[in-house]
């Protein structure tokens, strides 16, 4: 296959993957992963393994901040187990039933403050706050996500200029 074409789908693939860094709908970093594998060894790149494996362990890590993050962000704004299995169904939720771009968004939020709201039906203020944490927390694994989805898409834009 010709080097050009090769080069196109890896950069198709890190700006995929940047995109999905914050849309669900796209695995993300993953992505942006094969991208960089495929530009690595598809190619005659002398991408230094370095690379590959610094990107990898910071893939894995972002995976599990996804995770860790939003939750102890919701714990330290007072909420609960509701205000987490809120977030999960109202994601989903948002997704299908929402149409339009960020409506997952709309969902989590809203299955938090559901959440919370079941657990405690009189306290609307600590659904808030819940609700306030899981905002929090999207945003810093969000972020922490696209900035390394960035970092890939600038090695490999790089490499092909050849300033690495």
């Amino acid at each position: 296959m010709d080097t050009t074409l090769i080069n196109i789908f890896c950069l198709i693939l890190l700006v995929l993957g940047m995109l999905g860094t914050f849309l669900p709908v796209l695995p993300g970093l993953l992505l942006s992963l094969c991208g960089l594998l495929i530009y690595k060894f598809g190619t005659d790149a002398d991408l230094p393994m370095f690379y590959i494996w610094i990107f990898g362990i910071l893939t894995v890590a972002s995976a599990v901040l996804n995770y860790v993050i939003p939750a102890k962000t919701n714990k330290k704004y007072g909420g609960t187990r509701w205000g987490s299995i809120g977030s999960v169904i109202g994601t989903i939720a948002g997704m299908l039933f929402i149409p339009i771009p960020l409506g997952f968004l709309i969902g989590m939020f809203a299955g938090v403050f559901i959440g919370e709201l079941l657990h405690d039906s009189k306290d609307m203020n600590k659904a808030l706050k819940s609700t306030k944490g899981a905002f929090i927390g999207f945003i810093y694994g969000t972020g922490f996500s696209f900035v390394v989805g960035v970092a890939m898409f600038l090695v490999v834009v790089l490499d092909m200029l050849d300033y690495i």
